[in-house]
């Protein structure tokens, strides 16, 4: 969203606290359920698809393989698998 030269100065004077404040108000006043993690959950370092974690990533590794199931994730790709199933679980979800 930094790249975007038409909301980069707005997003730079937003702090991290406003932006979450922000999206509870909004998720209550559009009746969604706004699902927070604890900021120390593994998320890319966990595999999706074992949860086995890989306490050995780097921000500079952009793609790893899982030691216990040999799996190739995308930091990104996983994390968002991770959040995603952290959020179903919270909610009582498979």
């Amino acid at each position: 969203m930094m790249r975007n030269r038409c909301l980069a100065q707005a997003i730079a004077d937003l702090g991290l606290g406003e932006w979450r404040r922000q999206l509870e108000y909004k998720g209550k006043w559009y009746s969604c359920l706004i699902v927070t993690v604890d900021k120390f959950f593994p998320s890319s370092k966990t595999c999706s698809v074992c949860g086995e974690i890989n306490e050995s990533l780097t921000l500079a590794d952009r793609e790893w393989d899982c030691s216990g199931c040999g799996t190739c994730h995308d930091r990104d790709y996983n994390a968002s698998c991770n959040l995603e199933y952290a959020a179903l679980q919270f909610v009582g979800g498979s």
